[in-house]
């Protein structure tokens, strides 16, 4: 497959404005029946999407220079250079546990918005595969892609495409069966963050940290935090279920 197409920007830019789209299109506050959470809800929202843009860029400075590290050779790359689900999870995440108490925001993380995430990041990767940023190793095979460089490489935004589908459609089941509730967001961290990190094999990114990328160790680190808002989000869930059962009058006086 030769994709050495010149002056691809505008299918990196357009995947990436249709994947924005489907983010906002997507009925994630379908649930929030009272106005006052729903505004809330935009509020801490709004903090997520501000600190997940602001991740994704560090993050990209991080894992491409090993910034702060090592200083940037000029600040064009900061202005110029890409960005990094991986800031944007880990991110996002943080600034929207800090703002849920500032605005008093009471419920756990929303699974409809977890559900509608990978194929959001699927829809962006098409832009990565098209431009041919984000380039897999050398690889010779029926499905490798060949960019103007001529070198036949892994697809490893292809890969990552397959990934992200597979993840949105397991996680609609889950919202759609109830399962896990609170919690679709942590397991989905968990599985994109191992996703990540052996992809990352097949990645032409700088591996400068003990044969790793800047990226598999924000990897590994994504892993954790799933890990600690998944268990820390059953625990929740079972408090709510024991309060509940406590409140019921039947259940009350069989106790």
């Amino acid at each position: 497959m030769d994709l050495s197409i010149p002056h691809l920007y505008p299918l990196y830019a357009l995947p990436v404005l249709l994947a924005l789209l489907v983010g906002m299109w997507f009925p994630v506050t379908g649930h929030l029946r009272d106005q006052q959470l729903k505004r809330q809800y935009y509020r801490v929202q709004l903090v997520t999407f501000v600190s997940a843009v602001l991740g994704a860029k560090l993050t990209f400075l991080f894992g491409e220079f090993l910034w702060p590290l090592r200083p940037l050779d000029s600040w064009e790359q900061v202005v110029y250079s890409g960005r990094s689900i991986v800031g944007a999870l880990i991110f996002g995440l943080l600034g929207a546990e800090l703002a849920k108490p500032f605005f008093r925001y009471p419920l756990p993380p929303n699974d409809r918005f977890a559900a509608q995430l990978p194929f959001a990041f699927a829809i962006g990767r098409l832009g990565c595969l098209f431009s041919g940023c984000c380039r897999g190793t050398p690889f010779e095979s029926p499905w490798s892609v060949t960019y103007s460089d001529g070198i036949a490489r892994h697809p490893a935004p292809l890969y990552e495409i397959l990934f992200q589908l597979l993840a949105g459609c397991v996680a609609l089941w889950l919202v759609k069966k109830q399962r896990l509730s609170g919690c679709v967001f942590s397991v989905y961290l968990m599985a994109y963050g191992s996703f990540r990190f052996f992809s990352e094999f097949l990645r032409e990114t700088p591996k400068p940290m003990g044969s790793l990328s800047g990226y598999q160790w924000l990897s590994i680190l994504m892993v954790v935090l799933g890990g600690i808002f998944y268990r820390r989000n059953l625990l929740r869930r079972e408090r709510d279920r024991q309060t509940n059962d406590l409140s019921d009058p039947t259940v009350a006086t069989s106790l």
